[in-house]
């Protein structure tokens, strides 16, 4: 039976980022920046039909966990599902297990993302996910958002193929701290008191985050290869509506790849699942 790893477990107290931090950061406006006014409107008319992103990776994660509940459910295994489901369950719905992924299970490389150990492991990532992600979602719009949660994720997971090949890893927290890795670069580079200030609260974030991970035995690989890979990200994306406009149309077309290739990863985790029972 392989080994679990949770990708990032940390005490609720932690998680509960003072909402009005968070919403100060969303509705000021950037100082030396023409357009600081008009982002919001902006990007609030590229929306998918009224739902932000955020708002649709929480359901995606809510319906997966749900599912392996109620799949848990029927074959007995009892109210342990919600705090600490077995492995074979989390590695039969998605988990990344390198092993199995390099056999043709590739599609594990962005299920594990929508995958969680546990009530508690899914509403901490949740919580995060839903304070800060519609920040960035409001500075970039949603393709980009996703572009870059998606990719993150990957690149997170292979950093787990490097330092624990033959551990299960399922959460979101490696397309987190890609996200944060992108803000951090990314507000350094747009400057001012605003992105300052933005830059250095979610620094550190990710300093107290890491170090816990490393004293609790989470999968820090992943959590370091998500934030490299999102600061590189940060590095890339222009600052300025009027640059960004100059890639909408190749980030709208690699965001709507990244969703047809992430439903059917999720669709085939369940596919390989009947086919494995029936």
């Amino acid at each position: 039976m392989p080994q679990i790893s949770a990708d990032i477990i940390l005490p609720e107290d932690f998680f509960c980022v003072n909402l009005s931090i968070i919403s100060s950061f969303q509705f000021s406006h950037r100082s030396h920046n023409l357009n600081a006014y008009q982002r919001q409107n902006f990007f609030i008319t590229r929306s998918l039909r009224g739902h932000s992103l955020v708002q649709i990776l929480i359901y995606a994660n809510l319906a997966m966990f749900t599912l392996m509940v109620l799949h848990g459910t029927v074959l007995g295994y009892g109210m342990t599902l919600f705090l600490n489901p077995p492995i074979e369950l989390l590695a039969n719905w998605g988990g990344q297990f390198w092993p199995w992924a390099l056999n043709g299970e590739l599609w594990r490389c962005i299920s594990y993302a929508y995958m969680h150990g546990g009530i508690i492991h899914l509403g901490f990532n949740m919580v995060v996910l839903y304070q800060i992600g519609p920040l960035i979602e409001s500075e970039v719009g949603w393709q980009r958002f996703f572009v870059i949660y998606t990719i993150t994720a990957i690149f997170a997971t292979l950093a787990g193929l490097i330092i624990h090949p033959r551990v299960v890893v399922v959460g979101a927290s490696g397309a987190l701290f890609g996200i944060f890795g992108f803000a951090v670069s990314y507000y350094h580079r747009v400057g001012g008191s605003i992105g300052i200030q933005r830059r250095n609260f979610l620094f550190q974030w990710i300093v107290i985050a890491l170090v816990f991970g490393f004293v609790i035995g989470a999968d820090n690989a992943a959590h370091i290869g998500g934030l490299v890979s999102g600061a590189a990200f940060g590095w890339l994306i222009p600052t300025t509506i009027r640059s960004q406009r100059k890639t909408d149309s190749f980030f709208n077309g690699l965001a709507w790849l990244l969703i047809a290739t992430t439903v059917l990863s999720l669709l085939l985790v369940i596919i390989t699942l009947a086919l494995r029972v029936f």
